[in-house]
């Protein structure tokens, strides 16, 4: 499983760095959350425009303006409700 660690003012798994450096300054994509599930949950990115937030590789569109987009499970594992 990844650890949490900083990078910049950011916290990001560090598997999902490049991927998130990628799509952020090369490609201009606004990304706002990541996770890359630690084995138990899909990979997720949400990204930002001006139509909405959408997770990146399933295209779920979320239907409300919010700020948290995981739960976490008892395990301690974060996961999107709405694509489990």
């Amino acid at each position: 499983m990844c650890k949490w660690s900083k990078w910049g003012d950011t916290r990001i798994d560090p598997c999902m760095r490049n991927a998130i450096f990628v799509l952020n300054k090369r490609l201009g994509v606004k990304t706002i959350m990541c996770c890359c599930g630690h084995k138990k949950y899909p990979m997720t990115i949400i990204i930002q425009d001006k139509l909405g937030a959408y997770e990146l590789f399933s295209g779920f569109c979320f239907p409300r303006k919010q700020k948290r987009f995981y739960k976490r499970d008892k395990q301690g594992f974060y996961y999107i409700p709405e694509l489990n």
